[in-house]
């Protein structure tokens, strides 16, 4: 891989109490590339992009975004005497970056989530609208002297033809909710294009879908990416999905990664094959 790195890991552990369900995570996923994090369910998978989004602030660890630390954590206080991840002095004397989703999100890094939440009073055209404030050119003395107009009309027109261009304008005064569960799929992402993302975090985007849903998926993921010169880092349990559509891949099981490499070699790997399978 020898693209520019836009997102690093580096030695992210999440402990929970007793329990690490992060361990000593380091990975990198370079630009324009789709790369998946695979494992099996309860693996830490969406612990990892917690971390990554602001959702959790991790015990121990860095990460960078193109090429800036964004989130740098260590053990502190209980946590200190009670962690069991590695390298817990590594960053004890670094400062503690610790942003909040939003602030994550305009840094240009979006993403979606296992169990798709939409908002379900909002039509699917609300539902775009709201994520284009994100970006927004107005303050509140434009606001009171009506000078967002312009602001208000340029996003309302980016909004319609986001949804023209995913296949979802015709669906734009319905509730979101009432969308065919594949569709609901479509508009979080629209959504989550939004934001103007360089870096789109996809969290089980084929979770609930048929096989030809599936399918339709894996193109509309490599359209997008391409699209929108996007970096694409997935979670997916459709291992068919992602042999097709990924560049590399990264395994992990209760937390630790176990194996990494490009699909033929994912495939083959025993130690793959015994933590999804098990071994007799």
């Amino acid at each position: 891989m020898d693209n520019k790195i836009a997102l690093h890991l580096e030695n992210v552990t999440m402990q929970f109490g007793g329990v690490v369900s992060v361990n000593n995570l380091s990975l990198d996923v370079p630009e324009n590339k789709i790369i998946a994090l695979i494992g099996p369910n309860g693996a830490g998978k969406t612990t990892a992009f917690n971390c990554i989004t602001g959702v959790y602030r991790p015990t121990n660890g860095l990460i960078t975004f193109m090429g800036e630390p964004v989130v740098r954590s260590h053990p502190t206080g209980k946590d200190a005497k009670n962690y069991k991840g590695e390298n817990a002095d590594k960053y004890a004397k670094e400062s503690i970056l610790s942003p909040t989703p939003d602030q994550i999100t305009k840094l240009g890094i979006a993403r979606t989530f296992q169990n798709i939440r939409l908002w379900k009073s909002m039509t699917v055209f609300d539902n775009v609208l709201v994520a284009k404030h994100m970006r927004a050119k107005q303050n509140v003395f434009s606001a009171v002297f009506r000078g967002n107009l312009h602001e208000e009309k340029r996003m309302r027109e980016e909004t319609m033809e986001l949804l023209k261009e995913q296949g979802l304008d015709s669906v734009k005064d319905e509730l979101a909710t009432s969308l065919p569960y594949g569709l609901q799929r479509r508009l979080e992402i629209a959504r989550a294009l939004a934001t103007d993302p360089k870096l789109l975090l996809l969290d089980e985007p084929a979770a609930g879908m048929n096989p030809q849903e599936t399918l339709e998926l894996a193109d509309f993921v490599k359209e997008i990416r391409d699209k929108y010169k996007l970096t694409v880092f997935l979670i997916e349990h459709h291992m068919d999905l992602v042999m097709n559509i990924s560049d590399y891949i990264y395994v992990i099981d209760f937390g630790s990664e176990i194996a990494r490499g490009v699909p033929e070699e994912v495939q083959s790997n025993q130690k793959v094959i015994e933590a999804y399978l098990g071994v007799a």
